[in-house]
């Protein structure tokens, strides 16, 4: 049987996935808008990407936030 060919493999980068687990140098396959496997990536990518002495992380959300309900706490 013949590996998986994926859309994107990243390979051999530092992968923090933000689990809260060690970091650990692996690959990421991607197929369409998923990705389909971390770990050790078998198979070829069409398109590969080396990201040796890299991270590799999921995106980034910026939780930052401006409040303004100390408008409404005053009774004045």
């Amino acid at each position: 049987m013949p590996a998986h060919t994926h859309d994107i493999i990243i390979r051999g980068g530092t992968i923090v996935d933000g689990s809260g687990q060690p970091a650990f140098v692996g690959d990421v396959a991607i197929d369409g808008e998923w990705i389909s496997e971390v770990g050790t990536v078998s198979g070829t990518g069409v398109r590969e990407i080396d990201a040796t002495g890299l991270l590799v992380t999921p995106g980034f959300v910026d939780i930052h936030t401006h409040y303004d309900g100390q408008l409404i706490w005053s009774e004045y």
